[in-house]
């Protein structure tokens, strides 16, 4: 027997927890994510495979890999997640690395990942903690310049999708991230040496990170009240891009130049490629059918917040 394949795409943000966006905002959005764990609770995945970034937190410019698939997994715990061990199945983290380097994909391969909200956000939300359901998480480098092309991702996805498809098992497939978003993190090539010392190897106290915390919390308050520097929200392109998801056009991501899609969406509308690597998986079971799509444009969380779940067609699919 095939495996039966799903998938539950969503946005993440540090200030998920902290900024009030405004009440009918809040419930939207707390209506879209308990339709999104409704979806997977229903489809009560027997494997995980989440695909995320991290913000210089578990991967730094000392050693910066494109992909990473982690064979076993720590959650440190930042922006109000919770740190833990994720239950990752050695045995087939081990399978897929092989596959993909069987695929021609140079994937690095982490014995001690460590991952924050970029993946651990979104696992809870859906499964009440990071370690609740057996996952293996997929590093996509989506902040860190240079960034490889899109098509690069869409085909990483893909070789993840056909080898998950010969398990016999629910395998839900999980993209982290975007949409369209600014950030304040300084570019390596331009930072303050303090600042480039974070991104290559220095790591903050509890007490340094908590006040990163605050600065990201007052960047957001800023960006809501219109004095902030950073770019603008793109809700135009991220209906776009939920468009061609919803459509399953997956190869017009290939045309699209990193630098352009920066400039359109900001510096980490980057994180779009989990979402593209998630959709490519599930498009190799055949044509998809998205179940629910949310979007809206949220300033105090300085992002394009989208959730979408989707399945192969004909799995309890009308």
């Amino acid at each position: 027997m095939e495996s039966e394949l799903a998938l539950c795409c969503m946005s993440h943000s540090p200030l998920l927890h902290t900024a009030d966006p405004g009440e009918s905002v809040a419930r939207a959005v707390a209506d879209a994510l308990r339709e999104a764990r409704a979806f997977t609770d229903a489809f009560d995945p027997e494997l995980v495979v989440v695909f995320g970034p991290d913000h210089y937190q578990g991967f730094r410019y000392e050693l910066m890999p494109p992909f990473c698939v982690g064979t076993a997994a720590t959650a440190i715990g930042d922006y109000g997640t919770s740190a833990g061990d994720l239950e990752v199945p050695q045995a087939l983290a081990d399978d897929l690395i092989a596959h993909l380097l069987n695929a021609d994909l140079d994937v690095a391969m982490s014995e001690k990942m460590v991952v924050d909200h970029g993946i651990s956000q979104p696992l809870e939300i859906l499964f009440g903690s990071s370690g609740a359901r057996p996952v293996i998480p997929v590093f996509l480098n989506s902040v860190a310049e240079p960034l490889g092309p899109l098509r690069r991702v869409r085909r990483l996805g893909e070789a993840v999708g056909e080898w998950a498809s010969r398990l016999d098992r629910r395998v839900l497939f999980v993209g982290s991230g975007g949409l369209s978003h600014d950030v304040p993190i300084p570019r390596l090539r331009e930072a303050t040496p303090e600042a480039a010392a974070y991104l290559v190897d220095k790591r903050r106290t509890p007490a340094e990170q908590q006040a990163r915390e605050e600065l990201i919390y007052q960047a957001g308050q800023s960006f809501a009240r219109g004095e902030s520097p950073l770019m603008d929200l793109n809700p135009d392109l991220d209906r776009a891009l939920l468009t061609l998801f919803s459509k399953g056009d997956l190869t017009s991501f290939d045309t699209f130049g990193v630098e352009w899609l920066g400039e359109q969406g900001g510096s980490s509308i980057h994180e779009v490629r989990s979402w593209i690597a998630a959709h490519a998986a599930l498009q190799t079971a055949g044509p998809y059918r998205t179940e629910s799509s949310f979007y809206r444009p949220i300033p105090e969380w300085i992002i394009g917040f989208a959730v979408t779940t989707a399945r192969t067609r004909g799995e309890g699919s009308t």
